[in-house]
């Protein structure tokens, strides 16, 4: 074959490639099923500059603060304590928050993304799953009883 029919078809190939893996991953949604502690070492290398090592944030490169982790207001957000939501700001940013698009640029890989929300998780979320954890019912108060006759 030609060189010049090689080259166009290796793009074309290459292309296909790439868009098999950004659409298998952008089919990823719901919980994650990741390693936590493989996400803590990439937490720990990438990550703790802005929301630090134990997660309680703070950091504000643009203004606006990093979520604390530890704080049970942040999980039960319903709009930003998701999984899809984690992944979709690990993946593609957010500017104005000054969050890196680190799945976007292609610096953190869909797997170790998902490795990332499990280590979220035990810095302080009770969530499981991506889903507010339920909370316990109150105790039952003790049934009254009728006082025995002697």
């Amino acid at each position: 074959m030609p060189r010049r029919t090689l080259r166009p078809l290796a793009v074309t190939l290459i292309s296909i490639a790439l868009l098999g893996a950004v659409a298998a991953f952008a089919a990823t949604t719901g919980p994650s099923k990741g390693n936590a502690a493989a996400g803590k070492a990439i937490f720990m290398v990438k990550c703790i500059v802005c929301h630090k090592a134990d997660g309680t944030g703070g950091i504000k490169l643009t203004g606006n603060p990093t979520p604390n982790w530890k704080d049970p207001k942040v999980w039960n957000d319903p709009k930003r304590a998701t999984d899809d939501y984690f992944r979709d700001c690990i993946t593609n940013g957010k500017a104005p928050s000054g969050m890196v698009a680190w799945g976007k640029t292609g610096q953190i890989k869909p797997p170790d993304i998902e490795n990332l929300i499990a280590h979220i998780h035990t810095l302080g979320g009770p969530m499981k799953g991506g889903a507010p954890a339920a909370k316990a019912a109150p105790a039952a108060a003790p049934a009254k009883t009728a006082p025995t006759k002697k």
